[in-house]
């Protein structure tokens, strides 16, 4: 049965990121996959996580930063990556202007489940 999800749900962010999830565990409670649309102000960055979940990253607007224990991978708008369960990432926007995503977790994000470091 197809779901209409008519609204996203905002959560709280540190760093001043909105998330405003559209579909999972905290919007419509399904555990199967998450999608949430993200602005990152200038500077913004998160600590390095080991998530359970594979992420794919869309990039709507200006850059972004992805650490990767294979490298860094330097995102623009238009392009795409998909990060693997269990892979070390880090996102981060160094860049002088705000940037805009979809992060699309399978399964669903969690906080239980990204491990991220302290």
């Amino acid at each position: 049965m197809a779901t209409h999800q008519k609204q996203a749900v905002r959560i709280e962010a540190p760093g001043g990121k909105l998330i405003e999830e559209i579909f999972g565990r905290v919007s419509t409670q399904t555990s199967d996959v998450s999608v949430a649309h993200m602005v990152a102000p200038p500077g913004w960055e998160e600590p390095a996580q080991r998530p359970e979940f594979a992420e794919i990253t869309v990039m709507v607007r200006g850059h972004m930063r992805i650490e990767l224990e294979s490298g860094a991978v330097e995102l623009s708008a238009g392009q795409a990556i998909r990060t693997e369960p269990g892979e070390r990432v880090r996102y981060a926007n160094p860049y002088a202007e705000e940037n805009e995503y979809y992060a699309i977790c399978l399964p669903a994000f969690s906080p239980d489940t990204v491990h991220r470091s302290d």
